[in-house]
């Protein structure tokens, strides 16, 4: 007896009234109807909605849908093929775009203040403007981010140079540090764990020991900061992770 309109809107995650719309255009014919008169999808029409579904969601308009479904010459598997294709190269898209937008994030944290020109000479190659807006309706919620843009909005391109001369300084301290041999939960590495959460509590935001662990998971799990710390040092992201860690648990006393 096939399925009725509703089983098939359920199946489907669509409206009842976008398969009526897609029979009134064409586009989705029920290949049977009831006694009664109803609509009666079978097996080769969900094959042909799941079809239609995919290219819509690739954002192909219907006409274009009903062109590509019904070429003569194209068969079933060269669909699943072009969708793949196509999917795998949004999904690619898509990750850019958040890795992106995380980028934007940090770049707002950063050069709220300067011009465009001070930025670009702050940054480098860094686009702090891209997907700026993202990012603040991503994270302007959190007080953290308000606190940052705060303290940044006051900053003058004096104030960030004399930021990046102390991290500039704590990296070649850093590096020295790992050169000698000290270990991620010596005094010594601690104590530079230590400067380095009073650093971003003096310029951004009050960093506790929790989210200053968060930090460095993150310097070693993304690739961005990870590249940033370890261009100090070969390995001193994942170093500076466990003396983060280790000053942590010593200054809140944790075992």
């Amino acid at each position: 007896m096939g399925y009725s309109v509703g089983q098939v809107a359920g199946f489907a995650g669509v409206t009842v009234r976008t398969l009526h719309h897609y029979d009134e255009i064409g586009l989705l014919a029920p290949g049977g109807r009831s006694h009664a008169g109803h609509r009666r999808y079978d097996d080769a029409d969900l094959d042909r909605l799941q079809q239609i579904l995919f290219y819509r969601e690739l954002g192909f308009p219907l006409d274009e849908v009903a062109a590509l479904l019904d070429d003569p010459e194209a068969d079933p598997r060269a669909h699943l093929r072009r969708q793949h294709d196509l999917l795998t190269a949004r999904i690619e898209k898509l990750q850019k775009m958040a890795a992106a937008v995380e980028h934007a994030m940090e770049a707002r944290t950063m050069g709220i203040n300067l011009t465009p020109e001070e930025k670009f000479e702050v940054f480098g190659d860094k686009d702090p403007e891209e997907h700026a807006e993202e990012a603040e309706r991503r994270w302007g919620g959190t007080e953290t981010y308000a606190e940052s843009q705060r303290r940044t909005a006051r900053y003058t391109k004096d104030d960030w140079k004399r930021m990046q001369a102390e991290v500039a300084s704590w990296g070649e301290r850093y590096d020295a540090l790992m050169a000698a041999g000290e270990r991620p939960d010596g005094a010594r590495a601690m104590d530079m764990a230590e400067e380095h959460r009073q650093h971003i509590t003096k310029w951004f935001y009050t960093c506790t020991y929790e989210i200053h662990r968060g930090l460095g998971d993150m310097y070693v799990a993304d690739e961005r900061f990870k590249a940033f710390y370890d261009s100090m040092r070969p390995g001193l992201a994942e170093h500076l992770r466990d003396a983060i860690t280790a000053n942590a648990a010593r200054q809140t006393g944790e075992a």
